[in-house]
Parts: C-alpha cells; sequence; structure tokens
C-alpha cells in the first residue's frame, strides 16, 4: 500500500511538479493551495507525511503546523524560500520533522521523504509508556513482561494513542482514525473502550497509563 502524502503549496506550479514526481515514485498525493484547507485535510489522519510550505494565504505553515502537532505526529517536511538560522529553527522547534529550502533537487526531497517514513514505522512498530509495550508487527502487548489479550478493536486504540504519546486526542480524531469515517454506532463508543484498556491495564497493574482532558479528549503519559 502506497504512502499518502499532503502537498501544502500555494505555487502551482511547485505543487504540480511535486505531485509528478511523488506520483512516479508510487506515493499516493493530495494537494491544498492554502494554509486553511491543508489544516482541514491534515486533521483527517488520513496522510502518512505533510509536505508544508511556509509562506501560505489565510494561515501561515508555521501556524498550520503548531495545529497540527496539538493532535498529530505525522511526519512535517517544510519546504520554503527562506533559508536562514531563525526560520529553521522555528520550524523544527514547532515539530517540523525536516526542512527544505527552495530551490530543492527533487532527488533530495525523495532522499527526506523516505528518511521521514522508514524512521516513522520503526518508530511505529514497537512503542511503550509506563512499563507498557506494543509490538506492531507481531500484535501483542506486555506490560512488565506480562502478556495483555485485547479485542483488534482494543489493540487499535491502545496502538493510536500511544503513537501519539503525549498529545492530547479528541473523541472526533479517535472515531476517525480507530473506527473510520463510515463510523454508524454509538458516539461514546471511545469512552466504552477506553474503559476496557483502563481495567485490562491501568486496574490490573496499578499504572496510570490513559489520562482523561475533560472536554477534550484522551492521552497516554509516561509515569503513574
Amino acid at each position: 500500500m502506497s504512502s499518502k502524502i499532503l502537498i501544502i503549496e500555494d505555487e502551482e506550479k511547485i505543487a504540480r511538479f511535486v505531485e509528478l514526481e511523488l506520483g512516479y515514485e508510487g506515493y499516493t498525493t493530495t494537494k491544498a493551495f492554502d494554509g486553511r484547507t491543508g489544516l482541514e485535510l491534515a486533521e483527517t489522519g488520513e496522510f502518512d507525511l505533510v509536505l508544508l510550505d511556509v509562506m501560505l494565504p489565510k494561515l501561515s505553515g508555521m501556524e498550520v503546523l503548531r495545529r497540527i502537532r496539538r493532535t498529530s505526529s505525522v511526519p512535517v517536511i517544510m519546504l520554503t524560500a527562506r533559508d536562514s538560522v531563525v526560520d529553521k529553527v522555528s520550524g523544527l522547534d514547532s515539530g517540523a520533522s525536516d526542512y527544505i529550502t527552495k530551490p530543492f533537487a527533487i532527488e533530495e526531497l525523495l532522499a527526506r521523504i523516505r528518511t521521514a517514513l522508514r524512521k516513522t514505522v520503526q518508530e511505529d512498530a514497537v512503542l511503550s509508556a509506563s512499563g507498557l509495550v506494543l509490538d506492531a508487527s507481531r500484535h501483542t502487548v506486555t506490560m512488565m513482561g506480562t502478556p495483555i489479550e485485547l479485542t483488534k478493536r482494543e489493540f487499535d486504540l491502545l496502538h493510536y494513542l500511544l503513537k501519539n504519546k503525549g498529545l492530547v486526542i479528541s473523541r472526533e480524531a479517535l472515531l476517525e482514525n480507530v473506527w473510520g469515517f463510515d463510523f454508524q454506532g454509538e458516539t461514546n463508543a471511545v469512552d466504552v473502550y477506553v474503559r476496557f484498556l483502563r481495567g485490562k491495564i491501568d486496574e490490573v497493574f496499578d499504572v496510570k497509563l490513559i489520562h482523561t482532558v475533560r472536554g477534550v479528549g484522551y492521552v497516554i503519559k509516561d509515569g503513574k
């Protein structure tokens, strides 16, 4: 399955050029030409990587990045004509995964994309918090070496929360990314499954893994 990349770039010729080159490499792409539209697309959680221009109409690239980082750890590579150290530091401090300045060689951009996606796959394979270890490749979960039996839905929910450890994820985002956009069940499904996970992890092993942020959603943190 090809990786999905979101291109947020207001210069349509550049966006089209990058889209074609990524298509040749087998990536699936979606384009947005302003910051607000780009943010709305990014927040769907459908993308494996975001290419984000800094100078955008309606909403700046830096603001888009800051808002993405409230709910997602998706890799973001900044594209910009700016090349000052201050701009690069600002982007990286705001959560960018990488930074490339225009004009750039497409070969370099492709290499940076491969690196960011490879790092994400490696990080997602084995995730941990407070002694709990989830191995996605083996579909196993253990706490201090003790196996924990989870249903597929429980596993998928735990995996998504661990993948975004330290970030508060809204119930709506969890429904969209774990249950899917076509989910027709009760809206309290997230709360029900969080209770299931707490019953199998927090209560059994006396840890405080899944935290509730009232009025917002849930977050996994390290420590009791």
